[in-house]
């Protein structure tokens, strides 16, 4: 991996965790801004979604600030690096079924809720088990412990964006990603040394 270079610009969409992600990556000494404009979306070297709450509000929200069209040609398009963070990872799939939400669509397969035989939400620390090589999670534990708050989960369509799987009732999809793009099921920038180590790295990745 590269030094860090470039400015990473945290995408504040008014219905994530923006702030909080900028503290950590401020806590790594790591360059970055919160970005809310196309334009800014438009000009960005490295991009991170964050996000807390439900699908549909996230989407709206980017809707309503015009960034879905930029964000989607300066990832999908452009190839510019990419971290998801929670619902930052669910609205890359097809469809979710929290409020029957339509997503962008990057990835395919789609979000369902945890079953009821579990509790719901998912709330606390929880093991992620790497099962795929990716340099985001290089020298990251096998079974390493990051912080969760979900009661939906990712089901990818192809075993291939699987990165890492986490046991909550069954086996979920808590990393997912392919080419510039990587996303978490947990909060990196609450899961302790784990989580910023994932946030440094990002921030030094050559796709």
């Amino acid at each position: 991996m590269t030094k860090v270079t470039d400015t990473v610009s945290v995408i504040d969409y008014r219905a994530g965790n923006a702030p909080s992600v900028g503290y950590a990556l401020a806590r790594l000494g790591i360059p970055h801004r919160l970005v809310s404009r196309p334009d800014e979306v438009a000009a960005a070297a490295r991009l991170v979604l964050p996000g807390v709450g439900a699908a549909r509000a996230t989407l709206g929200s980017l809707t309503d600030a015009g960034l879905v069209e930029p964000l989607t040609r300066r990832v999908v398009t452009e190839g510019t690096p990419f971290l998801g963070i929670c619902i930052g990872l669910q609205v890359l799939f097809e469809h979710s079924e929290e409020d029957d939400t339509p997503c962008l669509g990057w990835l395919p397969g789609t979000v369902r809720r945890f079953p009821s035989t579990s509790r719901v939400p998912q709330i606390g620390w929880n093991g992620v088990a790497v099962r795929q090589p990716h340099p985001v999670f290089d020298g990251f534990p096998d079974g390493g412990h990051c912080y969760f708050v979900n009661s939906y989960f990712a089901a990818p369509a192809d075993a291939v964006h699987v990165l890492a799987t986490t046991e909550y009732g069954a086996g979920f999809c808590s990393v997912a990603g392919r080419d510039n793009l990587v996303a978490t099921q947990f909060h990196c920038e609450k899961s302790g040394p784990l989580g910023l180590g994932i946030l440094e790295r990002f921030a030094r990745w050559e796709p």
